[in-house]
């Protein structure tokens, strides 16, 4: 049975789970895993607090995501494979308001990232 998103325990669920897949994925594991080494568990706690704030209007994380992610060897499709492994498993687990936003929310900043990395790419040109 799929749940709803509504707590941060339910919020700190989708995150594990999703980056369970992740650290696996046979493309995006290797960076992920390459950049964060043994402290995914600090990694985890960051991501959740990320989460947290933007589902559930907690006003846990306090940061700028894209500057940590500038010097990753990731590539459009990348972008493409996080966003259509993040919906997956969202659509395996979760149901409801909550669990659509997040979908549209990891799209958008997918969107956003490709974009802000071809321009530094066009900058380095």
């Amino acid at each position: 049975m799929r749940r709803q998103i509504k707590t941060p325990k339910d919020v700190a669920f989708m995150v594990d789970e999703f980056y369970k897949r992740v650290r696996i994925h046979e493309e995006l594991g290797p960076i992920f895993n390459n950049k964060i080494g043994n402290l995914w568990e600090l990694h985890l706690d960051t991501l959740t607090r990320f989460w947290e704030t933007l589902l559930l209007h907690e006003k846990t994380y306090f940061g700028a995501p894209f500057p940590k992610h500038i010097e990753l060897p990731i590539k459009d499709e990348h972008f493409d494979q996080w966003v259509a492994l993040f919906t997956s498993t969202i659509d395996e687990l979760f149901e409801g308001d909550k669990a659509e936003e997040a979908k549209l929310r990891a799209t958008n900043i997918a969107i956003m990232f490709k974009y802000k990395h071809a321009k530094l790419r066009e900058q380095k040109d």
